[in-house]
């Protein structure tokens, strides 16, 4: 009889153990945002900039600081109108207006390359000499944001315990995984890549 109740028992433990919900997993860090771009227009002939451009290139700086991004390329065009040395002149004036405009908005001016292109890469297609008053432009791309910790940690542990075959690794690995896992992956970034490099195994860009 009592053998009989301790196996009812024992069974009614293992269905409660059952019952318990497996442990919550914190979900993957959402990827980086995409590359942002934005777009100012200018007078014939001209560099300047009007009210209109001056907000557009705010949003721009906004969104530099915002999204952690790696820098800002400024692309200056000129419409089919002049000479193609004069409009590649007039075209780097123009992205470089921009570009201190931006540095103006607090942007690095390191983070801001300006380029010139004269009439190539036109908005609207036409022929030579038309005064399009929308290939007349600069646009500014904010380029993709700079990985964080927690998205980096979350690509290199699962290759670390690939490579490590499912063991839990000790040590200062073992450490950096779990620095990984509570959201310090500025401890664990260095041991995971030291070791994926160790075990030949190749780093993914952190991009």
């Amino acid at each position: 009889m009592l053998r009989k109740i301790l196996v009812t028992a024992a069974a009614a433990l293992m269905l409660a153990a059952c019952d318990e919900p497996a442990p919550a997993t914190a979900p993957p860090p959402p990827p980086p945002a995409p590359a942002a771009s934005f777009m100012v227009f200018f007078d014939w002939d001209s560099t300047r900039l009007n009210q209109q451009s001056m907000t557009v290139i705010g949003q721009a700086a906004q969104a530099f600081k915002a999204r952690n991004a790696t820098g800002i390329t400024a692309t200056g065009h000129t419409d089919t109108s002049g000479g193609d040395a004069y409009n590649m002149a007039l075209s780097l004036r123009r992205a470089n207006v921009v570009k201190d405009a931006l540095v103006q908005q607090g942007v690095p001016a390191g983070a801001v390359n300006a380029v010139g292109v004269g009439k190539a890469g036109l908005l609207v297609q036409t022929g030579d000499g038309v005064r399009e008053p929308q290939n007349r432009r600069v646009e500014m791309v904010v380029l993709a944001p700079v990985m964080s910790d927690a998205q980096y940690c979350a690509i290199l542990a699962p290759k670390v315990r690939e490579v490590s075959r499912g063991n839990d690794p000790s040590g200062n690995l073992g450490r950096a995984l779990a620095a990984c896992q509570s959201g310090t992956g500025d401890y664990g970034i260095p041991f995971m890549v030291q070791f994926l490099t160790d075990n030949k195994v190749p780093v993914p860009a952190r991009s």
